[in-house]
């Protein structure tokens, strides 16, 4: 049942991203990031994080996006101003930026090895996975 939420909730984020990278009214792209917001939170209330799931749909879905739509609605973005070019070839530069971009993030994200901070030795010193985390937070690694 988790693999089938996990899977629903990633889908319905990749749609929405996809939805806002591609739909060409402003409002449109903003409805499509709500989508991804509520797929935030689904996997917030999956991780058993129920405030922070709370906090996502209530602070970023229903204060900042409509504040966004808000602003898109007073200054009335007209679509046809979004299509003009205005440097040539700023398309083209962006898809090669971005795939170069995707390429270093691979490069060095495959790299990376986590180092062993404590969190197990804290975990069992301090009684679980909170105390644990908040001992490292305020004692070890306060300053």
């Amino acid at each position: 049942m988790e693999l089938v939420v996990f899977v629903l909730a990633s889908l319905m984020m990749i749609l929405g991203a996809v939805g806002v990278v591609t739909r060409k009214n402003p409002v449109h792209a903003a409805l499509s990031l709500v989508l991804t917001l509520f797929g935030v939170a689904v996997h917030f209330v999956a991780l058993e994080a129920y405030f922070l799931a709370a906090v996502q749909i209530i602070v970023y879905t229903g204060a900042i996006l409509m504040l966004f739509l808000f602003v898109l609605m007073v200054v009335g973005v007209d679509s046809s101003d979004s299509l003009v070019e205005t440097i040539r070839g700023q398309r083209i530069a962006a898809i090669v930026a971005g795939v170069a971009f995707a390429l270093l993030l691979v490069l060095v994200l495959g790299r990376v090895t986590l180092p062993n901070i404590g969190t197990a030795e804290a975990n069992a010193e301090y009684g679980g996975n909170m105390q644990g985390l908040a001992a490292l937070i305020f004692d070890r690694y306060l300053l």
